[in-house]
């Protein structure tokens, strides 16, 4: 009964971990909606406003490392939770910008720390064969918590000061994930009766060889300096490279944003009302929960090197397409958001000032409605590029699909201008339909590719490194490798829409998918399998030259 309640609070402090991250993650897109008009915030304002999570994360994956190898896993979970319910709280009280940028910045860090305590506290407690299921929970969590904070950006997008009630409803899960680990134990792996433990069932080993490894663990654990990943000590310079390896290329292959332009897709398959377009959104995070479910379902059956070989070969094909594709069907690009400063701009939710029909381009394979979005001057498209950040992180852990609530405001008025924009563009809409084919081709390719993402880099390269340090320096590799995460993805968002500028849109989705075949090639002769092995198998395993 006991590693049964065991097993199920390691599962929900996993869950409510990644539902936290999701949450904080795709609850910006709605709040920006309502803050830019409320604090007339400019352009790079908001663009601050976004990245000062990333910042935040950026800086506890510098230091989080130590406070988790320092004081152990469950008490680094404990402090992080507390430092997200002040930073919930300063920007439900915000009154000022300041005041914004302080909340974020203090959430960001504290979902930071969690996610890599979670993961390595949840990989610790529980047995070989469960560690897969277990960890990569995290990942549903950050699935259903980015769905859930679309949900409530649809909610409270009417409601006065709406972004209030966002930024504070996660303050529930938050204290939930306290009120779980209060219960657990104490990390094992720092736990001298660590023995007595497993013979009254409280972690699940398989055998009496099993036993006779953890009863000597504390014995044997080495002491390891932060330099020691570089040095060829037990292989870590290997280890290094794998983990270094696994989060650039997670990045590397295009994931932040690929869904940045998730709305534009889906306008040129003709979900051009505001109901369907946030419909299409939520069908892309279900999709996108499914396919983590599968993960979970087969990281311990199948392993994780086939898990993530399979990804990024869909991952790869996908973008190629994509890249292929857009070239035939171009699609129109939001470049900034100068028109959120405008004081011309309508701010009205159903009067946003719109491009007249008749200056769309006649050859466009975009329906009239989208094209407007290149000079549209409303809110909706002010905040594109700086949602493209926010959008950036799923993680950092996850690619996260484009928002909802952008498309809801944002083409409100665009949707009342589509019936006219159909009279007075007959000679635009031929091509239109005949692009419709690759239209769709690039809509499934977009949707394979985040299936790909969510059964292989998402979840798998988390749990991999959760494995393949010894205990001694596993809280400061993986922050070493998160730090890399972070700062990746933060280049990647940022530097988007200017190598777009420079290459164009269907040469970048072509190097994407060059990306994504050198990942296979890094995966295939570089990451043992680690299925089914404890984790001082593992180490043993990197231990050996080879």
């Amino acid at each position: 009964g006991r590693a049964l309640l065991v097993l199920l609070l390691s599962a929900t402090v996993s869950l409510l971990g990644g539902l936290i991250f999701g949450y904080e993650l795709g609850i910006i897109s709605g709040a920006l909606l309502q803050l830019q008009i409320d604090f007339h915030l400019s352009c790079f304002k908001q663009e601050v406003l976004v990245s000062a999570l990333l910042i935040g994360a950026l800086l506890a994956s510098l230091v989080g490392g130590i406070l988790i190898d320092r004081h152990g896993r469950r008490r680094a979970i404990l402090v992080s939770n507390l430092v997200l319910l002040v930073g919930s709280l300063i920007l439900t009280l915000a009154r000022t910008f300041t005041g914004l940028v302080i909340g974020r910045m203090t959430v960001g860090f504290a979902v930071s720390v969690s996610s890599m305590a979670c993961c390595i506290y949840v990989s610790e407690m529980v047995a070989a064969h469960q560690r897969g299921l277990l960890v990569s929970l995290y990942e549903v969590g950050i699935t259903v918590g980015i769905l859930l904070s679309y949900a409530l950006n649809y909610t409270f997008a009417d409601v006065d000061e709406g972004w209030r009630y966002m930024f504070g409803l996660a303050i529930a899960p938050t204290a939930m994930q306290f009120l779980s680990i209060l219960f657990l134990p104490v990390n094992p792996v720092k736990l001298s009766s660590w023995d007595s433990d497993c013979q009254k069932g409280l972690i699940q080993l398989h055998d009496t060889e099993d036993r006779a490894a953890a009863k000597q663990e504390p014995y044997k654990e080495k002491h390891y300096s932060f330099l020691d990943l570089f040095r060829t000590r037990d292989n870590m310079r290997r280890r290094t490279l794998v983990g270094l390896g696994l989060v650039l290329f997670q990045q590397f292959t295009g994931q932040p944003n690929v869904l940045g332009y998730a709305s534009k897709i889906f306008h040129s398959v003709g979900f051009q009302n505001n109901s369907s377009a946030i419909l299409a959104s939520v069908g892309l995070g279900a999709i996108k929960v499914v396919a983590t479910l599968v993960a979970m379902a087969f990281a311990d059956k199948v392993g994780r090197r086939v898990l993530l070989i399979a990804g990024c070969v869909v991952m790869a094909i996908a973008v190629t397409t994509i890249g292929l594709t857009s070239r035939l069907a171009p699609l129109a690009m939001a470049r900034d958001c100068k028109a959120a400063t405008d004081p011309n701009a309508s701010h009205s939710l159903t009067q946003q000032p719109l491009m007249p029909v008749s200056s769309q381009p006649t050859v466009s394979p975009i329906p009239p409605a989208l094209g407007a979005g290149k000079s549209q001057a409303g809110p909706g498209f002010a905040a594109a590029r700086s949602l493209t950040k926010a959008f950036a992180n799923t993680q950092s852990r996850e690619g996260v699909l484009n928002s909802s609530l952008t498309q809801k405001r944002g083409l409100l008025g665009q949707a009342k201008e589509e019936t006219v924009g159909s009279a007075g563009s007959s000679s635009g809409s031929a091509p239109w339909a005949e692009h419709m084919v690759l239209n769709w081709i690039t809509l499934l390719s977009m949707m394979a590719f985040v299936s790909a993402f969510s059964v292989g880099f998402g979840p798998m390269t988390w749990l991999v490194l959760s494995e393949i340090y010894p205990a001694g320096i596993r809280g400061r590799a993986f922050a070493f490798c998160n730090s890399f995460n972070w700062a990746a993805n933060l280049l990647i968002s940022l530097s988007f829409l200017d190598l777009i500028d420079a290459i164009g849109f269907s040469s970048m989705f072509l190097l994407y998918g060059l990306m994504g075949v050198m990942a296979v090639i890094f995966i295939y002769l570089f990451v043992p399998e680690t299925k089914g092995q404890s984790l001082e198998e593992i180490d043993q395993q990197f231990s050996r030259k080879r």
